[in-house]
């Protein structure tokens, strides 16, 4: 999946404060929506897993072409819904700084990136399974896989808007060079739909009701203590 794996420094302080800025407006979203409302028990837990689950598995790379790597991101949005999942990554972005896989100033940047994996897992996954009726399987598979290709595509646009310090590239050279990059996250990406595709599909034969927000069903069992429906 895309990951900006740049140290601290690549970025000018004007472009690492342009997406810190965005990320929390952003993620202000979330927080509002989450603001009052009784999250249950076991939805919680299954975020702490994610977070547990996201942050080891980003440190496992393949060390083609700058670095490569699953994270099941669109998968934990399916799980734990668009608000929860925005929270997950963005404390999985902190923790792998805090070990050096990626700089703090680029944690603005690649929770960017991971909201969009989120929110259009989630999204996508739930619109083929309420409108289209896809399967678990496809529907896993081609959300997971679209959600990771516009995600490699903002990898791009934001490295190239925002250029590397003391690289004599113009921003024409280093936008062609990410296109490379993008194409293999990409391709990892196909990957880590056909994997998404599998778990969803393992766990709706397990455990179904996991899987009820994403897929429209149950709703009002999860409700606020004011009666309103959860979306977390």
């Amino acid at each position: 999946m895309a990951h900006i794996h740049l140290e601290d420094g690549a970025f000018t302080i004007f472009w690492v404060l342009v997406w810190t800025l965005i990320a929390a407006g952003l993620l202000s979203i979330p927080l509002y929506r989450l603001g009052g409302v009784r999250i249950p028990t076991r939805k919680l837990a299954i975020a702490a897993m994610c977070v547990a689950v996201g942050f080891a598995i980003f440190q496992v790379e393949v060390p083609v072409l700058g670095g490569v790597h699953i994270n099941l991101t669109p998968l934990m949005g399916i799980l734990i819904g668009p608000s929860l999942g925005s929270l997950a990554v963005l404390v999985i972005n902190m923790f792998s700084a805090a070990v050096g896989h990626g700089g703090w100033g680029m944690i603005g940047a690649n929770t960017i990136v991971n909201l969009i994996e989120v929110l259009i897992g989630y999204y996508a996954y739930r619109f083929m399974r309420t409108s289209l009726k896809a399967g678990r399987f496809s529907s896993g598979f081609w959300t997971t896989s679209l959600a990771l290709t516009i995600s490699a595509v903002a990898v791009v646009g934001i490295v190239t808007a925002s250029e590397i310090q003391d690289s004599e590239q113009t921003r024409a050279q280093t936008f062609s060079n990410m296109l490379v990059i993008a194409a293999a996250n990409i391709v990892t990406g196909v990957v880590e739909g056909f994997v998404t595709g599998y778990i969803v599909g393992f766990i709706g034969k397990v455990r179904p009701d996991l899987l009820e927000d994403a897929e429209g069903v149950g709703r009002e069992a999860e409700s606020t203590t004011t009666g309103a429906a959860t979306d977390v």
